[in-house]
């Protein structure tokens, strides 16, 4: 049987007041105290009476949906991590937005926004949501078909987004000189975070105190920061700590910004090691001016390429290059094999090592 929390449509009146002055009459309606709310959400201060509003819902902004009853149960992160189960009928918090995944899905906001009443789907586990263009089968555990209802108001019926509770601009930018290593990959699960994790022990068994990790791209996912988390790093950022859902789609304006503020960020902590992973491939979710503007600042950094065959690998070096960026070391599954990984080094003329199996002492 469906599970169908109420929408309570009749508001305060004090709170229509305030609405009907910020957006004229509007409809919309109340959420109960205890929604389900997604992890790409988790900086969101949320105020204890929720209001929603039928606008259009643009990428970051805090939107109610409803999954459909005729879908299937899913599985999305919640704020605190754990994975959390969003019934047929269950009204829940998320965000628009895009995503470009190779291997998963592709789906992004239509123009001028969500239209409230309108089907869309969830084509995230952190509770992004936007139309859907083609997906495979990996995305069945969070992929549902939902009702946008509309965007949450706060105080003054102010719309919530998330680049209203971003982490705070560095003022006076001064970079603190943490040693950094790069992490990129080909392709998407070719053992980006695994590098990542490994270079992060690595610099914890070499003495150093406080390690900063960035995701830098890619789509949000509070797992994967957590992860670096419990191996040891200081902090860890994604997009969603600097107002985006995602990075994609590709080759989007605007970019520049949030890169250099999320490496202001980053550089500018006392911090004796900073790791950071581009997540996706090096020619999506915008990875190539990410690259730019981080050369901008350290033209040195240390570069470890993940790849998934020896061709890639050299491809993957190549384009490096021409960015101005040396591979110091790759690894990835071009390293799964001894064959493979002799075929690797031999083409790429860099050393190569299989960290799922390396010792990060090494």
């Amino acid at each position: 049987m469906a599970h169908k929390p109420k929408i309570i449509v009749r508001q305060r009146r004090a709170h229509q007041s305030e609405q009907k002055r910020r957006y004229g009459t509007l409809e919309g309606g109340a959420l109960p105290p205890n929604v389900k709310t997604t992890s790409v959400l988790r900086r969101v201060s949320l105020p204890p009476e929720l209001y929603y509003v039928k606008v259009h819902g643009l990428e970051g902004q805090v939107c109610a949906f409803q999954l459909a009853t005729t879908s299937s149960t899913i599985f999305v992160e919640a704020v605190s991590g754990r994975l959390q189960a969003v019934l047929p009928g269950d009204v829940f918090l998320a965000t628009p937005g895009h995503r470009e995944s190779n291997i998963v899905l592709v789906g992004g906001i239509p123009k001028g926004g969500l239209i409230p009443e309108k089907t869309y789907w969830v084509i995230s586990d952190s509770g992004v949501v936007g139309e859907l263009i083609t997906r495979t089968p990996l995305a069945k555990r969070f992929l549902g078909e939902v009702k946008y209802l509309g965007t949450v108001v706060g105080h003054a019926g102010r719309t919530l987004a998330l680049r209203h509770f971003t982490v705070p601009a560095v003022d006076h930018f001064k970079d603190h000189g943490a040693t950094l290593c790069l992490i990129v990959g080909t392709g998407p699960e070719v053992g980006k975070t695994t590098a990542g994790i490994g270079v992060l022990r690595t610099f914890l068994a070499r003495g150093c105190a406080t390690v900063i990790v960035l995701k830098a791209t890619g789509t949000s996912s509070f797992a994967e920061i957590a992860n670096y988390v419990d191996h040891g790093a200081a902090q860890a950022f994604d997009c969603v700590d600097f107002g985006l859902p995602t990075t994609y789609p590709s080759n989007r304006k605007g970019m520049e910004r949030i890169f250099d503020r999320a490496l202001d960020t980053c550089l500018a902590m006392p911090a004796d090691a900073l790791v950071i992973e581009c997540g996706g491939d090096m020619l999506a979710a915008n990875i190539p001016v990410f690259l730019k503007r981080l050369k901008m600042r350290r033209s040195g950094a240390k570069v470890v390429l993940a790849a998934a065959d020896p061709l890639g690998a050299w491809g993957g070096t190549q384009m490096l290059r021409n960015i101005g960026l040396r591979v110091n070391l790759i690894t990835g599954p071009c390293t799964d094999t001894p064959a493979s990984q002799q075929r690797t080094q031999s083409l790429c003329k860099i050393p190569c090592m299989n960290m799922a199996r390396g010792d990060p002492r090494g």
